[in-house]
């Protein structure tokens, strides 16, 4: 058991950030959490390990795409409103997209520490997935058209989406773990992972999650083969049949959420009507300062001088343990647009830049592998559906809330993938020899 915990060392730090995202917060708790805390540990630690081995440097390829978001923000940065926000802001940034990704990319070794981190991202999901089902059938969850039903696991309702995020990851790494080319019966387990996590993600409630989860999912199985890509899709299906059709799980509720996914321009709700009014906003406040954005943490302070009459004082969150609260709208729930407003073009250019980069890089070791049949499609679909569900769901959500830090694990596994995985070879690891005793120490 030592022997183990000591091969898988260099990664049990970013292992322990995911394991603290499955404690349960105060109720109204948001920000940074204890797995923000330990995500500066972690890069503090890389950097001890770093100084002290002298190894494994990043090339300057990784390092300039991992790098390259920081031009933009130190721009924004020092247009912000106060010098508090911009460093404030800065710090937030370079934690999410450069230092803790960068840190990952460092610590991980090899495909083996690669699939340890893909299946915690499963384990935490069905943990919180877990939590989230009793939700629904205890009526402890938040509040959801006047029923407190709507899973949320550990995250509470001031940060609805967390739940949805963490399951949403695990579902994508359980599927590509599924399709890979290991032994039967980790695909086995990997595959059955990936059903059980269907149903706390439709219990989300969570509309955004579901348009990101089934467009990469199909995308995954497109990359994988369509041998594979049929294999799954009926499993999925059958399932969904049983879970919604045969019990009933939901049906009326979740008719009517999806129902409304196709009602967005024909009759919106207030809280859509909310996301376009910020979108809004943000689009104008690019217009005024379209190179460099009003700042960073910029979007609250002007967003009502951009803001139609349309947008409501804030959304109504209560239920799992916590008391009924009116959460200020202080962003506009789309990176891109977040991005744009704060940072202007420049600042989107260079952070966006850096996302299609590694987007490249790791489309090409998939390819790479379906090409020389390399045993490393798993990895390969984990890091490609990761980003790919990250880009698409930056569409309608942006960073904030404890959920956060996992974003800044995802990409650093997708970065190591693209920038470092992708083209080495699998090497043996070698464990470190015993010394046998001097000859004659025997009969002393």
């Amino acid at each position: 058991m030592l022997r183990r915990v000591h091969t898988f060392a260099p990664v049990l730090p970013v292992i322990a950030v995911i394991a603290l995202l499955g404690l349960p917060l105060t109720p109204g708790e948001g920000g940074a959490g204890p797995a923000d805390a330990v995500s500066g540990l972690v890069v503090l630690y890389c950097a001890i390990r770093l100084l002290r081995d002298r190894s494994r440097p990043l090339t300057p390829t990784a390092a300039a795409v991992m790098g390259l978001p920081v031009l933009g923000l130190s721009i924004a940065a020092m247009g912000a409103s106060s010098p508090g926000a911009g460093l404030s802001g800065l710090g937030r940034y370079l934690q999410i997209f450069v230092l803790v990704p960068a840190a990952v990319v460092l610590l991980i070794r090899d495909r083996r520490d690669f699939r340890l981190l893909a299946w915690s991202f499963v384990s935490l999901a069905l943990w919180q997935g877990a939590i989230g089902v009793k939700q629904y059938v205890t009526a402890t969850g938040a509040s959801y058209q006047g029923e407190d039903i709507r899973a949320v696991g550990t995250f509470g309702p001031t940060d609805v989406m967390g739940m949805a995020t963490v399951v949403s990851f695990g579902l994508i790494c359980a599927l590509a773990l599924a399709l890979g080319r290991n032994d039967a019966r980790q695909r086995a387990v990997a595959a059955c992972c990936t059903l059980a996590l269907l149903l706390p993600l439709a219990l989300s409630f969570s509309r955004g999650a579901w348009i990101a989860t089934a467009a990469t999912c199909a995308l995954q199985l497109a990359l994988a083969g369509l041998r594979r890509a049929l294999k799954v899709a009926a499993a999925v299906t059958a399932a969904a049949v049983v879970l919604v059709g045969g019990f009933g799980v939901g049906t009326a509720m979740l008719q009517e959420r999806i129902d409304s996914i196709t009602q967005v321009t024909d009759t919106p709700d207030q809280s859509v009507i909310d996301r376009y009014t910020m979108w809004a906003a943000a689009t104008a406040m690019w217009r005024e300062h379209p190179l460099t954005g009003v700042g960073l943490k910029g979007f609250p302070e002007h967003r009502d001088g951009n803001a139609s009459l349309a947008l409501s004082s804030g959304s109504d969150t209560e239920g799992a343990g916590a008391a009924f609260l009116k959460q200020p709208l202080l962003s506009p729930h789309n990176m891109y647009l977040l991005v744009l407003s704060e940072q202007g073009l420049l600042g989107l250019l260079t952070l966006a830049g850096s996302w299609l980069a590694l987007l490249v890089c790791a489309l090409r070791g998939l390819f790479r592998v379906h090409r020389t049949q390399l045993p490393a499609l798993d990895c390969a679909l984990v890091s490609t559906g990761l980003l790919i569900w990250q880009l698409i769901d930056f569409a309608y959500a942006d960073i904030g809330g404890p959920s956060t830090v996992l974003t800044a694990v995802i990409f650093g596994v997708v970065a190591w993938w693209s920038l470092v995985g992708a083209n080495a070879e699998e090497q043996p690891r070698v464990a470190t020899p015993v010394r046998a005793p001097a000859e004659g120490a025997l009969t002393q």
